[in-house]
């Protein structure tokens, strides 16, 4: 036998045993020994076997020639080990915490997010899972570093304003592009089902935004929903119920009525011995009949022949609540008591969500679909939002080359929406806000019977409401007569009701290897119908026997895109090409009616009014049309390259300056990947990016109704057509257009470090962003003996610029146990840097908004305040005295306001806080899981105008409630004090001044979740595949300056007169089969 032979059979009889080896036997755990359950054994992409609950796995039969096998679980590096001779395996795997390949949405794709040589930041479904809102705009605050919200209006169904890295213009629009599903969305946020979304992307920087040109100048926020995954199908449902109340009290207001005729006592008095110069005895005499007089009303009554208040200013104590109103005989007719006017505005209510999805999908085809219904019912009577909602997602391969799919979503929502409750109706007798926090404790709100009982109309059952008016009881309130908030939102109805369908369809062509050919089509349509009724029986309309009014607001917008895209790669080195074309054509067309004189109350048809029926109606079309191109590159992925290119044109602008070219061009380094690095293991990801480019903004709108219609023709004058008896009798200009109008340009500059440590244990990202904006759309006012108030023009540039930092730690990470704790700020400089010769002395003074060269976009010129005369007793104010002589100007105060108003009224500097950001941690134990999450801003400063309507001190202003601070005013013995003397007759200690500016610092806890998900072995009888219960608690504090305000609302003012934020508390269970 030769040598030959020999090795031969060797090989023989060792293949013999190898294929005889049937049998694998298994272990697998984390590095601390724990056993890993359900982990996958695979053997090439195909899953083979799952650990048991012990962590151990067996294959009885191992194919022939399988050397290695593959084990995996979610969230834990996958691990290829040989099977050894004995078959037996010990295999220990790694937590993976990097993220590294996580694949981010960016415009018209995906990028990994180690490549990405942009600025972006995402929010995943399970961040937005614990937070119990209506959309998605309310989620963003304190989340995404770089991203400011502010909300003026926390009406349920109502969003939130978005702001990009600060604030690209004077006055066009600054909200970001909103894209859905790969299409521009046009429609309310609130009509987007959170429980749809599966994650959203912001994107901040030119080189991640620049391809959405137009209207990408402020950032665009990418929304994503679902996708069925390949397996068998999964249906889900959840379901959540809670209580709605308001995070946000009321200001610190005197709410004991003898509290304030004590306050408004000293206030007349005083008046009549500062200002009217009569004796203590003599003002004593005048000051307690003329309390009922400036009031309006009764509000004690007192025993025969005595007087509310004695000569030395003290309460009868005899005096007891209330007032009885008789007939010439005396007989009672009705009793009046003061309410407490809160109590009564406000209530409780309930919020309710349903949430039902069935998904699944094999290698060829995948479905989603979701169906929702919710009921958030509003902190005030009548206020409140329901949505339903559905959506189905779905893809197939039809060929090999052919792949095409369809994102189509419907929502009908109904949002009862009374109106007058938002700041743009500060002060109106139908804003509850306003109302709960400013009327004195010394008015009734019902009608009474003389035994206390309320009062109801003879005919039709409705109780009464006293307006304050003299029209049920003979008195008249000096303060709001005509209003009662819970009247108006008993009698009256305001709703909006909204269908809204969204739709895209798709086909991918494969003709080549790496090209792809796409062809999508956006369809939007958004049918809002506005209904309004005004009681005929009580309230400001009775007098015209009540009114209604009808609107139908109609929006479609058709997106088309185009794109091309091919992907190469060649030895170290891999590209992809876009090349795309898109058009967007939106359309908005509006019908309204409204008449007078109801025959039916509370019927909004306005074929139910008889009087003075009117009717308009208006059309608009906005178009734009993009082409543009995009270049990807990496060497070893290691550096990055990409550079993108868009030409834009907009109907808004004249044809000879439509047209405006928009690049970026961004740049790449994974430092971690150099072999000097090898030392440094524990560094995951160490990656310098740049990057630069230009956008434009043609949003000429100021956001009010008129002027966002008129934009749509910015180019052209435009008019009103009056006349009769088909003869045209005048047509007057209107909107003045401008031909030389053209874009506004940002151009954006981009450096940071996004870095990932130990297996991403910590991991986060540090950037500097500079933006500037020239060529600024803005409205600039003219004379209105023009026939127009303003007219479109590009009046100069402005620079925004700062620092992020975002931070990400996973604490620690085991199989019983994870912990993970998130941060991130912003750092945010805003400066005016030119302005229209026009404005460059002076600035634009609007209100007491001031715009400067060279300034912050949101500072205020005001007059200073000087404190308390200690002597006196007057406020004080910072003005310039002028020597006659020498012409020197000096410093000094004086209590003459008008003066000051008129010689030293200047910029009182930047209000914006120096740094915003949030932060968040979840602990996951045992089954348990506990979230809580924060927002925080520091170092600016706001007017604080619901306080300085609460320091009144003049005589017209009785019946208007005192913050409890006026019990500091300024006496005799009280002469160290900042607030004023209670003087009625003083005009000037309430005028607007720096004494209203407070620190708009405030911490938010937006949410605290526990949740417990029940053990696989105690579900899986009920056929679940999870089942957890939770509770939740959002918008659940706020810490501020001082109680009542909300720094969330402006950027420059708080008030008390705007729907507050809402607080929900629920219990949800979440199932999944």
């Amino acid at each position: 036998m030769n040598k030959k032979s020999v090795t031969l059979g060797v090989a023989l009889l060792m293949s013999g045993v190898a294929m005889a080896q049937t049998a694998v036997l298994g272990h697998v755990s984390d590095s601390e020994g724990t056993p890993i359950v359900n982990a996958a054994v695979r053997i090439g992409t195909r899953t083979v076997a799952l650990t048991d609950g012990k962590g151990n796995f067996s294959l009885a039969k191992v194919p022939a020639g399988t050397k290695t096998l593959t084990v995996a679980y979610v969230g834990m590096k996958p691990r290829t080990m040989e099977i050894s001779k004995n078959g037996t395996m010990n295999v220990v795997l790694e937590w993976d915490d990097s993220n590294l390949n996580e694949a981010i949405v960016v415009a018209y794709g995906t990028a990994k997010k180690a490549s990405f040589t942009g600025s972006a930041a995402t929010m995943s479904a399970q961040k937005l899972e614990n937070r119990q809102v209506s959309d998605v705009s309310r989620a963003l605050n304190g989340t995404v570093a770089g991203v400011q919200t502010t909300s003026n209006n926390g009406q349920p169904g109502t969003s939130a304003t978005i702001r990009v890295r600060g604030f690209g213009s004077i006055n066009a629009t600054m909200s970001p592009l909103i894209v859905l599903d790969g299409v521009p969305y046009d429609g309310d946020i609130s009509s987007i089902n959170p429980n749809d979304i599966e994650n959203v992307s912001v994107l901040k920087d030119a080189a991640s935004a620049a391809l959405y040109g137009a209207r990408g100048a402020n950032g665009v926020m990418l929304i994503t929903t679902k996708k069925g995954k390949s397996g068998d199908a999964k249906v889900q449902f959840e379901g959540r119920w809670g209580v709605n109340s308001r995070e946000i009290p009321n200001y610190d207001v005197v709410r004991d009525a003898k509290d304030y005729v004590t306050h408004l006592y000293h206030s007349l008095y005083n008046q009549d011995i500062y200002n009217n110069g009569l004796s203590a005895e003599r003002a004593a005499q005048r000051t307690n009949p003329r309390i009922q007089k400036t009031l309006g009303y009764p509000v004690f009554s007192t025993p025969e022949g005595e007087l509310l208040f004695d000569a030395n200013g003290n309460f009868n104590p005899r005096a007891t609540l209330g007032y009885m109103v008789r007939d010439k005989q005396g007989n009672p007719l009705n009793l009046l008591r003061p309410d407490n006017w809160e109590k009564e505005i406000f209530r409780q209510n309930t919020r309710q969500e349903y949430n039902l999805s069935v998904s699944g999908g094999n290698e060829r085809f995948n479905y989603y679909w979701g169906s929702g219904y919710l009921n958030d019912e509003g902190i005030i009577d009548n206020s409140g939002y329901k949505r339903y909602s559905t959506r189905l997602n779905a893809d197939y391969l039809a060929k090999s080359w052919l792949k095409i799919g369809a994102n189509l979503g419907y929502s009908y929502a109904q949002s009862a929406y009374p109106e007058e409750q938002t700041n743009n109706e500060a002060t109106s007798s139908g804003n509850a806000f306003y109302i709960a926090n400013s009327m004195a404790p010394v008015y009734p709100m019902y009608v009474r019977n003389p035994d206390g009982s309320f009062a109801h109309h003879p005919t039709t059952g409705q109780q009464i409401f006293d307006y304050g008016d003299g029209q049920v009881v003979p008195y008249k309130r000096n303060f709001m007569s005509l209003s009662n908030p819970v009247g108006d939102l008993t009698n009256n109805l305001h709703e909006f009701l909204t269908d809204l369908f969204t739709g895209r369809w798709y086909a991918n062509v494969m003709p080549l290897k790496g090209l792809t050919l796409t062809a999508s089509l956006g369809l939007t349509v958004d049918n809002t119908r506005e209904h309004s009724s005004r009681s005929s029986l009580v309230g400001q309309s009775a007098n015209s026997g009540g009114e209604a009014e009808q609107r139908l607001l109609q929006m479609r917008s058709l997106n088309q895109q185009y794109l091309a895209t091919y992907k190469t790669s060649w030895g170290l080195h891999s590209a992809d090409f876009l090349l795309g074309f898109e058009r967007y054509d939106r359309h908005t067309e509006e019908l309204s009616a409204n008449g007078q004189y109801l025959y039916r109350d509370g019927v909004w048809a306005v074929n139910n009014t008889i009087n003075q029926r009117k009717g308009y109606g208006k059309y608009g079309e906005y178009i734009t049309a993009g082409f543009f191109g995009r270049v990807n590159y990496d060497w070893a992925e290691k550096y990055f390259a990409s550079f993108s290119f868009r030409r834009d044109g907009s109907s808004r602008f004249h044809p000879d300056h439509r047209w405006g070219n928009f690049w970026s061009l961004s740049g790449a380094w994974d430092v971690a990947k150099e072999s000097f690095m090898k030392p440094y293991r524990w560094v995951d990801l160490l990656k310098v990016k740049a990057s630069f480019g230009q956008q434009g903004n043609d949003a000429i709108g100021d956001g009010t109704t008129l002027n966002d219609y008129y934009a749509d023709y910015a180019y052209i004058d435009q008019y009103k057509v009056t006349g009769a008896n088909s003869m045209l009798a005048d047509a007057t200009l209107v909107y003045k257009g401008n031909k030389d109008l053209t874009w506004e340009k940002s151009s954006s500059f981009n450096v940071g470090v996004d870095f990932s440590l130990w297996n991403g244990k910590l991991a986060g990202s540090v950037e500097y962003f500079n933006r500037q904006t020239s060529d600024m759309l803005y409205n600039k006012p003219v004379a209105l003996s023009n026939g127009y108030a303003t007219m479109p023009m590009n009046i100069g540039s402005m620079r925004n610029s700062g620092v992020e930092i975002d931070l990400n730690s996973v604490v620690l990470h085991n199989s019983r146990l994870k912990w993970t704790v998130a941060a991130n700020a912003t750092f945010l400089s805003n400066k005016i840097l030119k302005l229209h010769p026009d404005f460059a002395k002076d600035g634009i003074k609007n209100g007491s908004r001031l715009y400067q060269e060279g300034q912050n976009m949101y500072q205020l010129n005001l007059v200073e305040y000087g404190g308390v005369d200690p002597v006196t007793g007057k406020a004080m104010y910072w003005t310039v005295n002028k020597d006659s002589k020498t012409g020197a100007t000096s410093r000094v105060l004086t209590d003459n306001w008008d003066d000051a108003y008129a010689n030293a009224r200047h910029a009182m500097g930047n209000l914006l806080p120096t740094v915003t950001g949030g932060f968040s941690s979840t602990l996951e134990a045992f089954g348990f899981d506990l979230s809580v999450s924060a927002s925080f801003q520091l170092g600016g400063k706001v007017m604080d105008e619901g306080y300085q309507d609460l320091m009144h001190v003049k005589s017209e202003n009785a019946g208007q409630n005192w913050h409890k601070d006026i019990a500091r005013a300024w006496t005799p013995q009280n002469q160290h004090t900042d607030v004023p003397r209670l003087d009625a007759g003083d005009s000037n200690a309430d005028a607007t001044s720096t004494r209203w500016l407070v620190s708009s610092d405030y911490l938010s806890l937006n949410n605290v979740t526990l949740g417990y998900t029940l053990p696989r072995h105690l579900v899986r009888h009920a056929k679940l595949a999870s089942a957890r219960l939770y509770a939740a608690a959002d918008n659940l504090a706020l810490f501020a300056a001082r109680q009542g305000i909300d720094p969330r609302q402006s950027q420059t003012a708080v008030y008390a007169n705007s729907y507050t934020a809402v607080r929900t508390v629920s219990f949800g269970v979440k199932l999944t089969f």
